[in-house]
């Protein structure tokens, strides 16, 4: 019996997965890319399907081997089912901050390196294809697109460096884009048998890739958004995921006219940029964990279904073939070698880029190895009614040639170049850490071996055995240890730095699990301790406080928020910046906590003393600042702050709670069922508790202005009239109120924190009561010297009309203020104190500002 239809087709995919995953433990077995063996299982698996067919024996697989030969799938199909999944797994799975200091590096590997692979191997065949030069450079667009997904997983396999994997996977993002954009214009320019225009060329280009970055970033972030309003629906956000990817590229593709593969590359960046502060921990984890397995097949699927393809294009073969096969080859292998070592050295010149080492860039030349998407682009052209059949044979030849020799020569020896070069192996910095961690963590290893074994009750002898090699592996490690010699006390602030700024990235993401805090808060705590990170990679302490410094700034939003409330008293916006603000302070304060006991428990006995010393004096320096900036906030919305800590250690309470009903169920303690119900009653408290609180931002205005001396003689109707027309001021260290020579339009009056000004060899310090900007107005003047603040402040901003206004009706505030300014400058007014957390006065300018803005 036969087998037909769709039956025949779907025994054949079942077949094809069987192959695909059965290559991964054979490659592993045989060490051998599974892009080359997935190349030979798929020409093979497409030679014996056509002998099948052939041969006259039986008819017994005829349905099966021509389903296989012929397998529903052109390569329109080829590039619209495959490629938005791999294109946008791999942008996802992208450290985008560490590929931002690559950019220029990508985008020559990219885009450069495409042109003039294109432009190299299209001159070099003309003179012996007798082919036109269109149909040469044709060829070259569809040759000049490299497969560094076969390359990465080589990198991943052996432990190659990360940079040399994150460059090349970099490469992946773009460069199919360009060369699909080139392969597009000049097909198009064969088939209409039209000039080509430079010009036009590079504005449609240009076009193509800007339009598509503009729409994959808007889309992705208007997902993420949808998915922030979904309420926490695991199914549908992965489901919105993968819909992404398609509707990116088919909306730019086949609707706008822009790059597909950029668009989605872009979606993909974005998903990866924001996607941890969006989704919850468990979800991203599952959303990745998906990804991983979807691209498994499809990468695999699309290899084995293109290699098939492989007997097909090479039907008609000729010597002279060969020798075009031979000759492009080496022109691509020569172009891609001219860019990497010709132009890399120039942007590492300019500072465009970090500088590439040498083994880095001949593992770059030799692993362009070309894979799914140049055949793919292949069998278009051979498919295409409008292209003449020596055309189609000329290119569905050459390239198939081409990226044999690509996968079964580069694949199958660049591993071997990866060894030689030692690229495998640790740096000399990453080796002494190596040591040192080994060292310290082996005795950890023996004394817990120690106490596990005395619990189960392993005999002496087994336990000493056991023991003693882990104590010698150990005592060898120490000996070879030269961690202190090989790291200066700076290199090891700065690893020191770096390991604090992941280890609060981990801490956040920890807390991320509760259900009720704000994912704005948390995308913007993640996003600052990954800038920490790379403050404290490229410039040490002073990047890590300047990032942390800027964390702490009023974000634009909320500086926006603050103008609409003082100017056109609209007050909704500051609230939601200010209930996120409190937020954010309280979670990082948290954060900073647990961040001090890290230091003392996991950096001080790798690190040593000295270093951790530092590093504490860098967190200390942090808790103040945090603490300056909460305390501003506490001291007037007391009541909010209170509520707010204990909505957060409730939900922690929650999911501890929670977590341990899981355990409990893991040990088989309780039954599906009561843990189901347990489960229930978790998650109704934690509804309950996520609803928002209120927070009354103008709450206690009347009895704030009561507390200055100025308006002591104010009745009681005055200063409640005057509380509704105040707006409410946040500032931050170092922020200008006042210009020298300013005209005062605005009276601050002081809440909280502290300002100065200086008038010529005298410092004025504003603290709590003060009333800044009143002895100008009262005076006709302008103000005499900058005023900027000094802490985080809470300031009520009475407008000029409305000051003048009260000193005209309560002249009794005017003669205050002028009192106090004169006691002011000539010294006999008590100057403003501020108190450490130790209770120690700072009675000096220079005190305040050292300790508010501390040198790196």
């Amino acid at each position: 019996m036969m087998v037909t239809g769709l039956a025949a087709i779907l025994l054949a995919l079942a077949f094809l997965l069987t192959i695909v995953s059965l290559i991964q433990p054979l490659a592993k077995k045989l060490v051998i890319s599974e892009a080359v063996l997935l190349a030979l299982a798929g020409i093979l698996i497409g030679g014996t399907a056509s002998l099948i067919i052939r041969s006259t024996t039986t008819d017994l697989f005829d349905g099966a081997a021509e389903a296989l030969i012929y397998f529903p799938i052109n390569s329109e199909a080829f590039l619209l089912i495959f490629l938005p999944i791999l294109v946008f797994h791999g942008a996802m799975g992208i450290d985008v901050r560490r590929l931002a200091q690559e950019t220029a590096t990508v985008l020559l590997l990219a885009v450069v390196a495409v042109m003039v692979s294109t432009a190299t191997i299209g001159f070099a065949l003309y003179p012996f294809a007798g082919q036109s030069l269109v149909v040469c450079l044709l060829l070259g667009s569809i040759v000049a697109t490299t497969d560094p997904s076969a390359v990465a997983g080589i990198f991943r396999e052996i432990g190659a460096a990360s940079r040399l994997t994150r460059l090349v996977e970099g490469e992946a993002l773009l460069n199919d884009a360009a060369a699909i954009s080139i392969f597009t214009i000049l097909l198009t320019a064969e088939t209409a048998h039209h000039h080509i225009h430079l010009g036009d060329a590079a504005i449609e280009f240009g076009t193509a890739f800007g339009g598509a970055i503009v729409v994959g970033v808007c889309l992705a972030r208007l997902t993420l958004l949808l998915i922030a309003a979904l309420g926490g629906s695991a199914a549908a956000e992965v489901t919105l995921s993968l819909a992404l990817p398609y509707t990116v590229y088919i909306l730019c593709d086949e609707l706008l006219g822009f790059s597909g593969v950029v668009a989605t590359a872009a979606a993909g960046l974005t998903i990866s940029a924001y996607g941890p502060s969006t989704f919850r921990p468990q979800v991203w984890r599952f959303l990745n964990e998906m990804w991983e397995q979807l691209v498994y097949w499809a990468g695999s699927l699309v290899f084995l279904l293109a290699a098939m393809l492989v007997p097909r294009l090479m039907i008609g073969m000729t010597r002279w073939d060969c020798v075009l096969i031979i000759i492009a080859t080496v022109a691509g292998l020569l172009a891609r070698g001219a860019v990497v070592f010709g132009m890399l050295p120039l942007l590492a010149v300019t500072k465009l880029s970090p500088p590439v080492p040498t083994p880095f860039k001949l593992t770059m030349v030799w692993g362009g190895l070309r894979g799914a998407i140049t055949l793919a682009l292949a069998l278009a052209v051979t498919e295409n009614q409008n292209v003449s059949s020596p055309v189609a044979h000329f290119i569905g030849i050459i390239a198939t040639g081409f990226v044999l020799i690509t996968l079964l020569v580069n694949g199958t020896t660049l591993r071997s170049l990866v060894l030689f070069l030692k690229l495998d192996q640790l740096s000399p910095v990453d080796q002494a850490i190596r040591q040192q961690i080994l060292a310290i963590g082996l005795g950890t290893v023996a004394e817990r071996t120690r106490q596990i074994s005395d619990e189960l009750g392993f005999s002496e002898k087994t336990r000493n055995g056991v023991i003693g090699r882990i104590e010698k592996r150990a005592e060898r490690e120490r000996e070879a240890n030269n961690f202190e010699t090989i790291l200066g006390d700076r290199a090891r602030v700065n690893i020191a730095l770096i390991t604090l700024a992941n280890q609060e990235r981990s801490l956040l993401l920890d807390l991320f699990r509760i259900q009720g805090l704000s994912r704005r808060v948390m995308e913007i705590l993640l996003r600052t301790a990954e800038a920490m990170a790379d403050g404290a990679h490229l410039e040490g302490r002073y990047g890590y406080v300047r990032a942390l410094k800027k964390r702490l700034q009023p974000t634009f939003r909320f500086r926006v928020a603050q103008a609409l409330h003082s100017h056109l008293h609209i007050d909704q916006p500051l609230i939601a910046c200010m209930m996120e603000r409190f937020e954010m302070l309280i979670i990082a304060h948290l954060v900073s906590l647990s961040l001090q006991r890290f230091v003392r428990q996991r950096l001080e006995p790798t690190l040593g003393p000295r270093i951790t010393e530092i590093v504490s004096e860098v967190l200390g320096r942090q808790r103040k600042l945090l603490d300056d900036a909460l305390e501003t906030l506490r001291l007037h919305y007391s009541g909010y702050s209170e509520a707010l800590e204990s909505r957060i250690l409730r939900q922690i309470a929650l999911r501890l709670e929670d977590e341990e009903y899981e355990a409990m169920a893991e040990d088989s303690l309780i039954s599906e069922e009561v843990h189901r119900e347990l489960h229930k009653d978790v998650e109704a408290r934690r509804e309950r508790l996520s609803a928002p609180l209120r927070f009354n931002l103008k709450s206690g205005i009347e009895q704030r202005l009561r507390a200055f001396a100025a308006f002591n003689g104010v009745p009681d109707t005055a200063l409640q009239k005057l509380s509704r027309r105040v707006s409410l001021q946040f500032v931050s260290p170092g922020e200008i109120l006042f210009r020298r020579n300013q005209r005062p339009n605005v009276v601050y009056a002081q809440v909280a924190g502290l300002a100065e000004s200086h008038l010529g060899e005298q410092d004025i310090l504003y603290g709590s009561g003060d009333l800044i900007g009143a002895s100008a107005i009262l005076e006709g003047r302008n103000v005499p010297g900058t005023v900027r603040s000094l802490q985080f402040g809470h300031l009520l901003a009475i407008p000029r009309p409305i000051f003048e206004k009260i000193v005209e009706q309560y002249p009794i505030v005017g003669r205050t203020v002028l009192v106090r300014n004169s006691k002011r400058l000539d010294g006999t007014l008590r100057p403003y104190t501020v108190h450490t957390e130790d209770g120690s006065r700072l009675a000096s300018t220079h005190d305040v500002k050292h300790l508010i803005h501390p040198k790196p």
